[in-house]
């Protein structure tokens, strides 16, 4: 039976190549495009997946409000895992890791300066799944001075003898390190990514008792089915206890002092599986996801599929015309309806299969374009294969009976004496309100689809078009920016080298980009000594060329200057600062004061107010600033007078050249610093827009599929309007209005709800373009432009018939 339903399945698709091929194409698309995406989303759920204790797991995190801004750091206190560790039971481990920067090896005579390093506690290896290939996890960090390194540095590093006992020296560092295991690469689900850990008892500060500073990352496991918000309300007690004590030395006020003018500071815990998704916050190990994405993304994967197999419905029942006769004969020959649902289904999966087939070749041919979209190294390899086959049988399974069951349904109904009548009647039958309502509802449904995606693409291009014009309060063309720390003493020199070159318009030190990574520095002042009133701004330390290098404007007073003495106790602030101080009129001869953490006072005196400026994501509002003089550091910012800088480039890896620094010449442009900011925003858009044009090119194989259904449906009619001196164009609008007012229903369902869309999408950022009126306008005029001219190729064939040939044909 199998075999014979096979046989006529085939028939049936042969006999009918132009629908069999709109069918399989509109599916393989549909198909191709939802296996892309849900790698897109599977890769991005399964960060930190392979942890053995991963779901017991949690990240002590540190959070504040004060006036001037909020603070949410993804990192906690030296002592923090301590203390934890001792005070509550339930805290069964305790780790911290430690960046390290990526220090400069010296190995053989040869310099290593690209592999990053992490000092981590003894029992991180316990903590974390990243097994050993060589020495014992639970000792090999217990020493000063022991690292271990991962599988492809010790190759690197030392070939093919083994690393295990060997010794790793960083230049400046007076104790080398030993190695004393060598494990597998960090996978790439993981948001921790270091090429070397070291023990945490290698650095001084790790005894810190310090509450005041936070640079340790913190972990805790956990009991097995323990909730960790119970711990979470516990932790108030422990700032109480710890911080409050070092807050009152450092601020001169106690906790409650300190919450009572509206501040609050706490410790709150992050479970490790929501870190890549979930985590907004500053200073974490690497770029993380955003959940909002993930829905996005994967709803357009459903939606894929969804109008391919809307497309397959339509395309079948109204085709039916062609079956109907065929479902008469074989009820009047006793074929019972299960039989005739069997028959349709098994075209339907037959038809899915070549879909699939085709499908699963546009999938791997389109994997590298969406890695380059996405920023993955997305990939389906040999060894995966297996184990998908048989998912992805399933998977075709599933598309072709849920794709196939209305249109099995819907045929097998048919009655013998009404189909058998033949003509008008089969045509009756197909014409009637319930299937042409149905066909209307799917057509409008995927037009919608369309137009809202391609809304909201319009909308992400708008937003980013609007950040590159938005005035950042600084100039980010032709800028400079070079890494310049390693050149120690010969800064000066290279400074004052490159300010010689006509080239060259400016040259600043620092160790404060606004754009791209820079350092940053929380920073609490108080007004005229009140230390009652407590703003927290950001500190930049600055050189005297830094407003001039970078273009920005005073608003009042003046630039740090080498003619004032007294500058280096001076600070400017930044218009925000200044008008939360409520100086924005009367900065000038102002005392600002801060406490150490040992709670030590200093006084700056305020010599300026700065334009405010972009030092952030346009996603935040601008925040209170202040800068101070600090020469001589950091990152060396050069404006040139020229957009085409190759030559000057040249000369300046010459001039680092003749340093023999230990670090190569590096270089990046501000501009790019900036666009990089934005890179998530920047793919999203690409990855809409690429959807919203396949969906709308399904949807409109679909309504082309349609056009010719109607167009033979109403051959007779198209004749005799012919004969009666109709016109093409007359015709060609006939046939085409139908088809062009339901895509007029699904702009007027799409507009609202696409706007609604996209103003949650913007709310996300400070400062954001206005959905303009256009914007949906366009999307409007683009679907029933693309709509019209799919009916009405089909249309004007129609209409061009000789209508001597169509009378005959019926």
């Amino acid at each position: 039976m199998l075999q014979n339903y096979f046989k006529i399945a085939w028939r049936n698709l042969a006999r009918n190549r132009a629908f069999s091929a709109i069918n399989i194409i509109g599916l393989a698309i549909g198909l191709a495009s939802c296996m892309l995406i849900s790698l897109f989303v599977l890769d991005e759920l399964s960060f930190d997946r392979f942890h053995e204790k991963g779901d017991r797991i949690v990240r002590v995190v540190f959070k504040g409000i004060m006036q001037g801004g909020e603070m949410k750091e993804a990192h906690a206190m030296p002592p923090t895992a301590a203390a934890l560790k001792a005070d509550y039971p339930e805290v069964l481990e305790a780790t911290r890791l430690r960046r390290g920067g990526a220090p400069v090896v010296l190995l053989n005579q040869k310099l290593y300066t690209d592999d990053q390093l992490a000092f981590v506690d003894s029992n991180f290896l316990q903590v974390f799944t990243f097994p050993l290939i060589e020495g014992n996890s639970k000792t090999a960090l217990l020493q000063p001075n022991t690292i271990v390194i991962t599988r492809a540095l010790a190759e690197k590093y030392y070939g093919k003898h083994d690393a295990v006992g060997r010794l790793l020296t960083f230049k400046d560092q007076k104790m080398p390190y030993t190695v004393t295991g060598v494990m597998d690469e960090m996978p790439a689900h993981s948001h921790i990514q270091f090429d070397m850990l070291a023990s945490m008892s290698s650095l001084e500060d790790a005894k810190s008792t310090s509450w005041m500073i936070s640079e340790f990352f913190t972990y805790l496991v956990l009991p097995e089915g323990y909730d960790y918000k119970q711990l979470e309300a516990k932790l108030p007690q422990t700032v109480a206890k710890y911080m409050g004590p070092q807050l009152k030395q450092a601020l001169g006020m106690t906790l409650t002092e300190f919450r009572k003018k509206g501040n609050n500071i706490g410790l709150y815990l992050q479970p490790l599986h929501e870190i890549h998704l979930h985590s907004d916050f500053q200073y974490d190990l690497g770029t993380n996801g955003d959940l909002r994405y993930v829905y996005i993304f994967g709803a357009i994967a459903i939606i894929m599929l969804l109008i391919a197999c809307i497309n397959f419905m339509n395309l079948s029942t109204a085709g039916s015309s062609k079956r109907a006769r065929e479902v008469g004969v074989r009820k009047v020959m006793g074929s019972e309806k299960i039989e005739l649902v069997a028959q349709f289904l098994m075209e339907s999966i037959l038809l899915t299969g070549i879909a699939l087939f085709l499908g699963t070749l546009i999938c791997l041919a389109g994997l590298p374009l969406l890695n380059s979209l996405s920023g993955k190294n997305l990939s389906l390899s040999l060894e995966a294969i297996p184990a998908l086959i048989p998912a992805l049988l399933l998977f075709g399974l599933f598309v072709g009976v849920f794709a196939g069951s209305y249109p099995a349904f819907f045929l097998s109904s048919f009655k013998p004496i009404s189909v058998l009548k033949g003509g008008s009647a089969v045509i009756k039958l197909n014409s009637s309100g319930k299937n042409i309502g149905l066909r209307s509802g799917l057509v409008v449904f995927q037009f919608f689809i369309s137009i809202t995606l391609m809304v909201g693409a319009t909308v992400v291009y708008q937003q980013l078009k609007f950040i590159q014009n938005k005035k950042l309060g600084y100039d980010k063309d032709q800028i400079l920016v070079i890494p310049a720390w390693a050149l120690g003493k010969n800064l000066p020199v290279f400074k004052e080298e490159l300010l010689r070159d006509s080239r060259v318009s400016n040259v600043s030190l620092s160790g404060y980009v606004p754009a791209g990574p820079s350092d940053n520095n929380n920073y609490m002042i108080s007004p005229d000594n009140n230390a009652s009133q407590l703003l927290k701004t950001l500190r930049y330390e600055v050189d005297y060329d830094y407003l001039a290098t970078l273009g920005m404007q005073m608003v009042q007073g003046r630039n740090f200057s080498k003619n004032f003495g007294l500058d280096s106790t001076a600070i400017i602030l930044n218009e925000t600062a200044a008008k939360a101080l409520g100086w924005q009129d009367n900065a000038i001869g102002k005392t600002v004061s801060r406490r150490n953490n040992e709670g030590k006072g200093s006084s700056y005196h305020v010599i300026g107010i700065v334009k405010d400026f972009h030092f952030k994501s346009l996603r935040d509002p601008i925040s209170p600033l202040v800068m101070t003089l600090n020469q001589g550091y950091g990152w060396m910012i050069v404006k040139t007078k020229n957009k085409e800088v190759s030559g000057l480039l040249a000369k300046m890896q010459d001039q680092w050249d003749s340093f023999k620094p230990d670090l190569p010449f590096t270089y990046s442009f501000l501009d790019e610093r900036f666009n990089e900011t934005y890179k998530t925003e920047q793919r999203t858009g690409q990855i809409l827009g690429l959807f919203a044009g396949l969906t709308i090119f399904v949807a409109c194989m679909g309504l082309f599929g349609l056009a010719i259904f109607t167009a033979e449906q109403r051959t007779k009619e198209i004749g005799v309007r012919k004969v009666l001196g109709a016109s093409v164009v007359g015709i060609v609008a006939l046939l085409s209005k139908d088809f062009l007012k339901l895509v007029c229903v699904a702009i007027v369902i799409a507009l609202p709800v696409s706007w609604w869309m996209m103003s949650r999408w913007l709310q996300a950022f400070a400062y954001k373009v206005d959905i303009a009126w256009w914007m949906l306008a366009l999307a409007s005029v683009l679907s029933v432009a693309v709509a019209l001219f799919t009916v009405s190729f089909q249309s004007v064939k129609a209409a061009l018939m000789n209508p001597v040939k169509s009378l005959r044909s019926e």
